[in-house]
C-alpha cells in the first residue's frame, strides 16, 4: 500500500492556499523522508488512530478479497500483497503473505514486484493497492506476473482513477508525484518507493494503450475495471491529511457512494482493476 506524499509547497502567489494545505496536512508526517521506514511506521500509527480511514481501507481489502474469490476462487496457490506498507490486510486475511521493498517490522518478506521470490506458477492472487504507478518498468512487472501466477490466477490492484474529479485533484495535490496522462512511454524514472511516480499510469496502460497491452501480453486479460471512492475518502483525509468530518459522517458517505453508482465514473478517485492469466488450453 504505497502512499503518495502530500504537497506542502505551492508556486509563488499561492500563500493562502499553501497555508491552508499545510494546516490540513497530517502533522505527524512533517519532516519525515517518504522513502524511510519511519515514514511508513508513522502511516501505520495514523491507520491505527483514525477509525474513518481504517474503515475505508478495510473496504478496500474486502473489495480485493471479494473480487479474488469471484474471479480466482477455483484456483489453488499463494495469495500475496505487494507494497503492503502500513497496511493491515493480514488482520482480515491471515493467509495473505505481505511484502514491501522496505524492511518493515510488520511484513512477511522484502521483495520487488519485478522480481518475486516465488516458483513459477505458485501464486493464485496478487493484491496491489497504490503500487502499480510506482513501478519504473511495468513490462517487467507483467512478465513477472505471468511467471509466478497459476494459469487462471491473477492480480487485483487499486490505482488512481482518471475521472473528471480525479484529474483535478491528482494534478494539484501532490508535489513528489505527477499526473501525466500524455506521457509517451510506460516507463518512468521513479526515485525511491514514494517519489517520482506518474499517477496516470493505470489510465495510460489499461485505457489509452490497451491495444498495445493486448498485443504484447496476450496471456494477460483485464477482466474488471471498477471506479470507486470519492466523498468518504476526501472527508476522511486519508493517511496524509487531517480528517474533515466525524467518523459517523464518513461512514454515511460510504453508504451514499454505494447507493449512487451512476456518479462513480465522474467522482471516483480510485479504480480496481482485475487481471487474469489465461488458462492453458
Amino acid at each position: 500500500m504505497v502512499q503518495s506524499v502530500p504537497r506542502h509547497h505551492l508556486p509563488k502567489g499561492s500563500t493562502v492556499t499553501g497555508l491552508l494545505r499545510r494546516w490540513l496536512s497530517e502533522p505527524s508526517l512533517r519532516g519525515l523522508n517518504p522513502g524511510s521506514v519511519e515514514f511508513t511506521v508513522a502511516h501505520r500509527k495514523i491507520l491505527t488512530k483514525k477509525q474513518a480511514v481504517r474503515t475505508i481501507f478495510e473496504s478496500y481489502y474486502r473489495r480485493c478479497h471479494s473480487l479474488d474469490l469471484y474471479h480466482f476462487g477455483d484456483v489453488q496457490g499463494l495469495r500475496v500483497e505487494l507494497g503492503t506498507g502500513a497496511g493491515f490486510i493480514k488482520e482480515l486475511y491471515p493467509d495473505v503473505l505481505t511484502s514491501d521493498v522496505k524492511g518493515l517490522p510488520f511484513i512477511d518478506l522484502v521483495a520487488r514486484a519485478e522480481c518475486l521470490p516465488f516458483p513459477p506458477g505458485s501464486v493464485r492472487t496478487i493484491y496491489a493497492i497504490n503500487v502499480f504507478h510506482h513501478l519504473s518498468h511495468p513490462r517487467a512487472y507483467f512478465r513477472e506476473m505471468l511467471r509466478v501466477l497459476v494459469p487462471g490466477g491473477g492480480v487485483v490492484m487499486i490505482e488512481p482513477y482518471h475521472g473528471a474529479v480525479a484529474k483535478i485533484i491528482y494534478k494539484r495535490l501532490f508535489t513528489m508525484e505527477s499526473y501525466e496522462p500524455d506521457a509517451p512511454t510506460w516507463e518512468a524514472p521513479v526515485i525511491g518507493p514514494a517519489v517520482g511516480a506518474n499517477q496516470a499510469l493505470s489510465y495510460i496502460v489499461f485505457t489509452r494503450d490497451k491495444k498495445i497491452l493486448d498485443e504484447e501480453f496476450p496471456d494477460l486479460q483485464v477482466v474488471a475495471d471498477e471506479p470507486h471512492s470519492h466523498l468518504a475518502y476526501l472527508a476522511s483525509g486519508g493517511i496524509n491529511f487531517r480528517q474533515l468530518l466525524p467518523d459517523r459522517f464518513v461512514s454515511s458517505l460510504l453508504r451514499l457512494e454505494e447507493a449512487l453508482p451512476s456518479l462513480r465514473p465522474h467522482l471516483s478517485l480510485l479504480h480496481t482493476l482485475v487481471l487474469r492469466r489465461r488458462r492453458q488450453s
